[in-house]
C-alpha cells in the first residue's frame, strides 16, 4: 500500500548504529550484511573547514567522536538556528586534522566496546566506493549555520551529487531544498523532513505543524516528506498507542510519498507493542489500512524481516511446528502472573501450552502462582496482612509472606502485580493494567484450559519436600487429585506436562502417573555428563535449560554454542530454553535488540524444541513467517546469529576478560533421595508470620469446646 506498490524501502541510520558507533565502517559494512539486500545507507552530511562533506550522526563532535582527546581546548560557543550552542563543531576543523579523531557509540545505552576499533570518520564518497551500497541517502540540516561560517553545503551538494550516484537528498529546510531542486539529478528524490510539529522551520518561520497542513506546498519542491513516527501514531503521556493520523494517506493524495523515522529496537516504544520492535514496524507498513513508503532505522535488520518474511500473515498462516511455545505464568509481558487475562492473553496469542506454578493456601488449596512468596507478584504488602512477614530460609533468605499463610478467600482479596524483571533499567511492563485480572485455582485453570486451542498444560511444582515436612501437606497427591477430578486421565485432546527441578518429584510422578515429565535446571551449565543424562531420562520426557546454557555470555556479548542441546536430543530428551524475553535488555547483544533473532537462534541455529516466554505472541508470529524452511534461500537477516561472531569484533584493549567456565552437570546434581511423607504439620524454621493468627484460630476453638462442654451439664 505505498504510493508506487513496491516493497517500503529499509534505510539504515548511519549504517547499523544501535550497535556500531553511526556512521562508521563497521555500522555501515554490518547493515548490509545483516539486513536486506536493497537497504539504503543512511549519511548526516556535515562539512569541515575545508569543504570536505563528512558522515558524522550530530553537528557536534562532542559524544560522537573522541575529538576532546585531540583538542581538549576546541570548545566554542555559536548560534545554531536561533539556539546558544556550545561545543565541538566540524567546521573548525580541516580534515586533516580530523583524520586522527575517531567515532564513537554516542548513546550511551549501547555498548561502547566497539569504540577501541577507533573507526575513521567517512567522506561521503567514501559510502559509495567502500561499500557498494545499492542506495545512498543524504540528510542536510543546518544550512544557515554552514552560510555563517563562509561553507556552502548547497554548492557542496550539488557538486557531490555529479559524482555519487545519490538515491535520496532530504532536509527540514524549505530554502535549502528548493535551491538545489533544478540542479541535482532527476532520478535523486528530494525529501522534506518535518521535525517536531511546535518547531519553526527557519526559512519560512512556519511550525512544521502548520506546514503539515500544507502539502500541496511541499509538493512544488520534493517527491516526499520524512516525519517523526508520532506524526503517524501519535501515544498518549503515558505510552498508549492513539489512533493512527491521516498524514499517510493525505501524503498519497498529494502525490508525496512519506517515510518514517526515529525507530530503534533500544528506544522506548508504546506499550502496545510489547517491547517487541517487529510488531511496531509492522503497524507501519502491513495494518491494512495504510503503509509508509519507508522506514528510517538504527537496527535496519528489524524492518527487512517486517517487510520479507511477516508481511500479510495472519492467524490462518501456516504453522511450521517448531518451536513449541510454552507460556511462563501466561502472557506476564502483559497481564500480572498466572491471572485469568494473562492466560486469556496466551490462548488468544497462540500458546500451544500454558503454564501453572503450583501453591498451597494456608487451607490447603492448590493455586497458581508464580511464587511461593506472595510479596513477588501480589500487593500483600499494602494489605492488612502485610504483619504476616517471615524469614523461612527454607525458602529464601529475605522476608516474604508466603501462599500458606492465608486462605485462598483472603489471596483473592489481593491484587495481582504484575512482574517488572527489567525495572532496574526503569522498564516496566503495561502499568495501566499492573494489578488488573484474577488468580485462579489449579481446578479452575485445568478447567479454563478444556476447550481452548491448546496442544497441552504444564504444571510446575517446586518445594514439594518443604511442603510435605513442614506443612504437611503432599502438593503431588493434590496435583494427582485434582487432575483427576478435572477429568484430565480420561481425554487425550491436551497434553498433560509436570514440571520440577526436584527429581524426586518427577520420580513420584512417574510412579503413579503417564503424564509428560520435564526437568528444569535451574543454574547455568555447560554440558552434563552422560551418566546424568542416563539419570534423567529414567524420569523425565524432556528438560528445560536455561538460555544461557545454550549460548554462553560475557558482558552480554555470546561467546560460544555449547553441545548442550544435542546431548540431551541425542539422549531422548525434548530441549525447552527458558525464559525468553522481549525487553532489549534480556538479550545478548549478538540479538541486536530484536526478540525475534533471538527465538531464531535458539531454533535454527541451537536447535531447541520449545521456547518458554513471557510474550506467547512474538513466538507465535515468528512460527508462521514466509521464511521458514527455505534452506539455502533463506535472507541473511533470518538467519541466526554466529555465536561468538560479535565478541570476536572487540578490539583486544577492550576484550572482556575470560569467564570460568560453566559447571557440567553430574549425577550428584541429578540424583535425590525419595519425597518425604507428608506428616503432621509443624512449623517451618523461623516460624511463620502465620503463626500468630494460628494461635489465636486455636484459642477460639478451646473457647468454643469450653462453652459446647457448659451447655451440655
Amino acid at each position: 500500500m505505498t504510493l508506487s506498490g513496491n516493497a517500503p524501502a529499509i534505510i539504515a541510520k548511519g549504517g547499523f548504529s544501535g550497535l556500531f558507533p553511526d556512521s562508521s565502517g563497521s555500522a555501515y559494512s554490518f547493515a548490509l550484511i545483516a539486513s536486506s539486500p536493497a537497504t539504503t545507507l543512511w549519511c548526516d552530511v556535515r562539512l569541515t573547514k575545508d569543504s570536505i562533506g563528512i558522515c558524522l550522526p550530530d553537528l557536534k563532535l562532542d559524544n560522537c567522536t573522541n575529538i576532546q582527546s585531540f583538542y581538549p581546548e576546541g570548545s566554542k560557543d555559536y548560534v545554531v538556528n536561533g539556539v546558544a550552542t556550545s561545543g565541538w563543531f566540524p567546521v573548525d576543523y580541516n580534515s586533516t586534522e580530523l583524520s586522527q579523531v575517531s567515532l564513537q557509540q554516542a548513546i550511551y545505552t549501547r555498548t561502547n566496546l566497539f569504540d577501541y576499533s577507533l573507526f575513521a570518520i567517512f567522506r561521503v564518497e567514501d559510502i559509495e566506493s567502500q561499500f557498494k551500497s545499492p542506495a545512498i541517502w543524504l540528510n542536510v540540516q543546518h544550512d544557515m549555520f554552514y552560510t555563517q561560517h563562509n561553507l556552502s553545503m548547497r554548492n557542496y551538494i550539488i557538486a557531490i551529487s555529479k559524482r555519487v550516484v545519490i538515491s535520496y537528498i532530504s532536509s527540514p529546510e524549505v530554502s535549502f531544498l528548493t535551491s538545489i531542486a533544478a540542479r541535482v539529478s532527476s532520478k535523486t528524490k528530494l525529501v522534506f523532513r518535518f521535525l517536531d510539529a511546535t518547531i519553526a522551520e527557519p526559512s519560512t518561520n512556519q511550525t512544521y505543524g502548520s506546514l503539515l497542513k500544507n502539502l500541496t506546498f511541499i509538493k512544488t519542491f520534493a517527491s516526499g516528506i520524512l516525519v517523526p513516527k508520532n506524526y503517524i501514531w501519535p501515544v498518549t503521556s503515558d505510552n498508549y498507542l492513539q489512533p493512527s493520523t491521516s498524514v499517510v494517506t493525505d501524503a498519497h493524495k498529494a502525490g508525496l510519498e512519506i517515510y518514517a523515522a526515529d525507530f530503534a529496537n533500544d528506544n522506548s516504544f508504546s506499550y502496545n507493542y510489547s517491547y517487541d520492535p517487529l510488531a511496531e514496524y509492522l503497524n507501519f507498513i502491513d495494518n491494512g489500512i495504510f503503509s509508509v513508503d519507508g522506514v528510517v532505522s538504527d537496527f535496519p535488520i528489524t524492518p527487512s524481516e517486517a517487510v520479507g518474511c511477516f508481511s500479510s500473515l495472519n492467524k490462518s498462516s501456516l504453522d511450521h511446528g517448531k518451536p513449541v511455545i510454552i507460556s511462563h505464568y501466561g502472557a506476564s509481558g502483559d497481564y500480572p502472573d498466572c491471572t485469568d487475562l494473562a492466560y486469556q492473553k496466551a490462548v488468544d496469542d497462540g500458546a500451544d501450552v500454558i503454564d501453572c506454578p503450583v501453591q498451597v493456601t494456608e487451607d490447603r488449596i492448590p493455586i497458581c502462582m508464580s511464587s511461593i512468596n506472595l510479596m513477588d507478584d501480589t500487593t500483600v504488602s499494602l494489605s492488612n496482612f502485610s504483619s504476616l512477614s517471615s524469614v523461612i530460609r527454607e525458602l529464601q533468605s529475605g522476608p516474604g509472606i508466603f501462599t500458606f499463610n492465608l486462605t485462598w478467600a483472603e489471596i483473592k482479596t489481593l491484587q495481582p502485580m504484575i512482574s517488572a524483571p527489567e525495572s532496574i533499567y526503569h522498564l516496566q511492563r503495561n502499568p495501566r493494567y499492573k494489578n488488573a485480572g484474577n488468580f485462579m485455582k489449579l481446578s479452575d485453570f485445568l478447567a479454563f484450559a478444556k476447550g481452548k486451542d491448546l496442544s497441552g498444560v504444564l504444571i510446575t511444582v517446586e518445594n514439594a519436600a518443604f511442603m510435605a515436612q513442614k506443612l504437611g501437606f503432599s502438593v503431588t497427591d493434590a496435583v494427582i487429585h485434582t487432575l483427576s477430578d478435572a477429568g484430565y486421565n480420561n481425554q487425550t485432546t491436551l497434553q498433560v506436562m509436570i514440571q520440577s527441578s526436584n527429581s524426586s518429584v518427577l520420580v513420584k510422578f512417574k510412579q503413579q502417573t503417564k503424564y509428560n515429565l520435564v526437568y528444569l535446571i535451574d543454574e547455568s551449565i555447560n554440558d552434563a555428563t552422560p551418566s546424568s543424562l542416563a539419570d534423567i531420562k529414567k524420569f523425565a520426557d524432556a528438560v528445560a535449560i536455561d538460555k544461557k546454557s545454550v549460548f554462553p555470555e560475557n558482558q552480554k556479548f555470546i561467546t560460544a554454542q555449547t553441545n548442550l542441546v544435542s546431548h540431551l536430543q541425542n539422549a531422548g530428551l525434548s530441549v525447552y530454553a527458558y525464559v525468553l524475553r522481549n525487553e532489549f535488555v534480556s538479550q545478548a547483544w549478538d540479538f541486536l535488540s530484536d526478540p525475534t533473532v533471538q527465538i531464531n537462534s535458539y531454533v535454527q541455529g541451537a536447535g531447541v524444541d520449545g521456547v518458554i516466554t513471557d510474550f506467547v505472541a512474538t513466538a507465535r508470529r515468528y512460527k508462521r513467517n514466509l521464511c521458514m524452511n527455505m534452506g539455502n534461500n533463506t535472507p541473511n537477516y533470518m538467519g541466526p546469529v554466529q555465536p561468538g561472531g560479535l565478541f570476536q569484533l572487540i578490539a583486544a584493549p577492550a576484550q572482556p576478560p575470560a569467564l570460568p567456565p560453566m559447571p557440567i552437570l553430574t549425577d550428584s546434581d541429578v540424583v535425590e533421595p525419595p519425597l518425604p511423607n507428608a506428616t503432621l504439620a509443624r512449623a517451618p524454621s523461623s516460624q511463620p508470620a502465620g503463626a500468630v493468627r494460628a494461635a489465636t484460630s486455636i484459642f477460639m476453638l478451646i473457647a468454643a469446646a469450653i462453652c459446647a462442654a457448659l451447655l451440655l451439664v
